[in-house]
């Protein structure tokens, strides 16, 4: 007898081929038959001829700090994910001395729009070194299986302090980070992760540390994740970290190289082609380079206490250094800056997160009662109509209702036929939701319903045991995740069942339920019916169903190579 039988589904296995009307039988949070008219089981449902398709792999994470006290790491589950892989970009909270919990928070704080007092109310600090981190998640359980990167950040912090953010590390502090990612790599880590983006500043907009990192460190730091002959790099490039440069990193090590982040941009519109060109080109050559992208427009809420859209920008930086809201308001008062950052907005407009599109940017929330009647009014209609330039104009209407304005911005993917051209190319890892991370901004965590609505029902960019290939089979194989990411004998049953006519991710919505009452952004999904976790049924029609006390996922620290 099966423990479940999904009865009558259209089932799509991850592997991309088309779908075949069948029943799946689940034992042990396995599965243990798939067929026509499976026998008795204790728990059977019907699909009614729904589709049923392994769970989504969501392959860009931030939930490190969330995990901690959220093992459901909401809302991933009830937007059909069942597996999450953490730490990209470098940013982990493991390994973290005693000493160095606040800098990692704080630089949290500004480089990935987390609450400072929800981090701080809610981190379970029951560890300092990776491997105790694993062990301690896996000792409390999880909601959805994870695979967590070794931190180029906090890596370097652990051995170099609040130097880590200064300076080039010498020669016996490589050879330090190194043993600590050899440490990791045995404890079960899924990679190295590392950021070199120009964007990415911690406080006080100091570079995060992993931007520090020479040439021969970040290669030493790769070539010890791959000793073992397992793990995959992941990178969020800058400019100077180009495609050449990281296919020659790939050839050496001869392990697959993720490169984040691939965003089609109005304003330099050639850009992620070429982009995406040369990764194809180095794996036409045999070096596994691998392009991130997203399937969701990149946009932003963001007042200007926190305008994080803006701070990649040098002229920006005295206003992420400014101590207290006064200083930050005199700062945004002051001409000479004004007249910097627009010169800069001039100068590099085509190669920033906001390339002067003000007719993307939107008042979403005034206030002020008074100034309600703005609210879905964009900056450039704006500014012309009280005459002004818009930096000019967005700066005083924000300082003239305290800095708390929400504004959004319209940012980058808005183009559907241009974005489609780079979700069609069947190498791109389609995924950044950056779930976990920029909560008061944007909340993408539902990235796979929409690739499977959007993008394959409406606009038939892919068809539909494509779409679910890509978030299924696909990254399975690139993270080397053994067991899952199909609909296979003997595989995990990590299962999502949807209606494919209605499939897609809801509206988001504001909550306060942060740990200290912080808000967030997040959403629900609509068409989606049911996610199991290795067997255990965690989300139905309604949204997430779970005992939030049940742990059905696994740390996941065996890779293949």
């Amino acid at each position: 007898m099966f423990d479940l039988v999904i009865k009558d589904a259209e089932i799509f296995d991850g592997s991309g081929a088309q779908a075949v009307r069948g029943d799946v039988g689940v034992t042990g949070g396995k599965i243990a038959a798939i067929g026509p008219k499976l026998g008795a089981a204790k728990q059977t449902m019907n699909a009614d001829g729904r589709a049923l398709a392994p769970g989504i792999i969501d392959g860009h994470t931030h939930y490190d700090a969330q995990i901690t006290w959220d093992p459901f790491v909401d809302p991933s589950p009830a937007l059909g994910v069942t597996t999450t892989v953490l730490g990209n970009c470098g940013f982990t909270i493991a390994p973290c001395k005693p000493a160095d919990r606040d800098i990692t928070m704080r630089h949290l704080t500004h480089v990935e729009g987390m609450s400072l007092e929800a981090l701080r109310s809610g981190i379970n600090w029951g560890f300092e070194s990776f491997p105790q981190y694993l062990d301690m998640l896996e000792k409390q359980g999880v909601g959805p299986n994870v695979a967590c990167f070794s931190g180029h950040s906090s890596v370097r912090t652990w051995v170099m302090g609040a130097e880590a953010t200064e300076r080039a590390a010498t020669d016996d502090e490589i050879a330090k980070m190194a043993a600590l990612v050899r440490e990791a790599m045995k404890a079960g880590a899924v990679g190295f992760a590392s950021s070199t983006a120009e964007a990415h500043n911690g406080e006080g907009g100091t570079p995060m540390p992993s931007r520090l990192a020479e040439d021969k460190e970040l290669r030493a730091l790769v070539r010890a994740m791959g000793e073992g002959g397992r793990g995959v790099y992941m990178l969020t490039k800058g400019s100077k970290t180009t495609i050449p440069y990281l296919e020659e990193i790939a050839a050496e090590v001869k392990r697959p190289v993720v490169i984040a982040a691939l965003f089609h941009s109005n304003t330099n519109p050639s850009a992620s082609f070429t982009w995406l060109n040369q990764v194809n080109e180095a794996r036409a050559r045999g070096h596994r380079l691998v392009a991130q992208t997203s399937c969701c427009p990149l946009s932003m809420d963001f007042t200007f206490k926190s305008p994080y859209l803006f701070e990649s920008m040098q002229a920006w930086k005295p206003a992420m250094a400014a101590h207290d809201p006064q200083e930050l308001k005199k700062i945004y008062s002051d001409a000479a800056w004004r007249a910097s950052v627009r010169k800069e907005l001039e100068e590099r407009r085509g190669r920033l997160l906001f390339n002067s599109e003000w007719n993307k940017l939107f008042v979403v929330e005034a206030a002020k009662e008074e100034n309600r009647g703005l609210e879905g009014a964009t900056l450039d209609v704006l500014a012309k109509q009280a005459g002004k330039d818009p930096l000019d104009y967005i700066l005083d209407f924000a300082l003239s209702e305290n800095l708390d304005t929400q504004f959004v911005a319209q940012l980058l993917h808005n183009d559907d036929t241009e974005v489609g051209k780079i979700l069609a190319d069947p190498n791109t890892h389609i995924s950044l939701s950056d779930a976990g991370a920029h909560l008061t901004f944007f909340c993408d965590a539902g990235f796979g319903l929409h690739l499977m609505g959007h993008w394959s029902r409406d606009l038939g960019v892919m068809d539909l045991p494509q779409a679910v290939h890509r978030l299924t089979g696909q990254p399975a194989k690139l993270f080397s995740i053994e067991g899952r990411g199909l609909l296979k004998g003997g595989y995990a049953a990590d299962l999502m069942l949807f209606d494919p006519k209605t499939v897609d991710r809801g509206p988001k919505r504001r909550a306060h339920d942060l740990p200290a009452g912080a808000a967030r952004l997040t959403g629900s999904a609509v068409g989606l019916h049911g996610v199991w976790i290795n067997g255990q049924q965690v989300t139905n029609d309604k949204g997430f169903c779970a005992d939030p006390k049940s742990r059905p996922g696994k740390v996941l620290r065996s890779f293949t190579a």
